[in-house]
């Protein structure tokens, strides 16, 4: 519901999956897993948003699938003891992307209005294939980079960004997924779980989001982002 609403509710099930004693990288791995029919629903809802953007999907989708596929095999790759010691910082900066997100929608609405896009589409594959990597690694915070990074090559409305960014969350996700199904990391019984919670309180969000106040809810999101990553750093 909070992601429907405001963002951000993957700071609050990670941390909850650590403290019901899952593995750091099982606990990621789930945790990305579980939202995925989320974004599946959002893509779905915005889906008359991407008519036209064909061409832009061709260019930025096989970059963010293989970004994708390189963030959970660094994942992977990085082991449970090294991916421990990064957890806080990993926390910090998705409570500082979840921060900054009503400023990054700002500035991307003003340049849009300004008419400052001066790069080629093609440009959009460096930056998606980047951002990507980061998605199928950690996951939390990565709307707000992929949004950041579109709008700076793509001379769209925000809303048309928005589905771009569905799109391409849904598809590093998948291909992260995909590994992580034969890496062997996912918790299917939490995971099943928690994806039956995300499809509830997605349909939720939509139906209270007239009566809650989304900046406050992201901000409570964000200082408790910030609680638990300096719990992690001093565990």
């Amino acid at each position: 519901m909070i992601n429907a609403l405001a963002g951000g509710g993957t700071l609050l099930t990670f941390p909850l999956l650590l403290a019901l004693g899952l593995p750091a990288v099982s606990a990621n791995v789930t945790n990305q897993i579980s939202v995925m029919p989320g974004f599946f629903g959002a893509a779905v809802a915005q889906f008359k948003d991407l008519k036209g953007q064909e061409r832009r999907l061709a260019m930025a989708l096989p970059a963010c699938a293989v970004g994708g596929l390189v963030g959970g095999i660094l994942l992977i790759q990085t082991g449970e003891r090294l991916f421990n010691e990064l957890v806080p910082y990993l926390l910090l900066m998705a409570a500082l992307l979840l921060a900054v997100q009503d400023s990054v929608r700002g500035w991307l609405f003003r340049r849009s209005q300004a008419g400052h896009i001066n790069l080629t589409e093609a440009w959009v594959v460096l930056p998606v294939g980047i951002a990507s990597i980061y998605a199928g690694y950690f996951g939390a915070g990565a709307s707000v980079i992929i949004l950041a990074v579109t709008g700076l090559v793509l001379e769209e409305t925000m809303t048309r960004l928005n589905a771009i960014k569905q799109v391409i969350g849904l598809v590093s996700g998948i291909t992260a997924a995909i590994f992580f199904i034969f890496a062997g990391e996912i918790n299917w019984p939490v995971a099943f779980v928690m994806m039956a919670g995300s499809l509830v309180g997605g349909l939720l969000g939509g139906r209270v989001a007239g009566v809650v106040n989304p900046t406050v809810l992201r901000w409570i999101v964000v200082i408790i982002g910030l609680v638990m990553a300096v719990f992690y750093f001093l565990k």
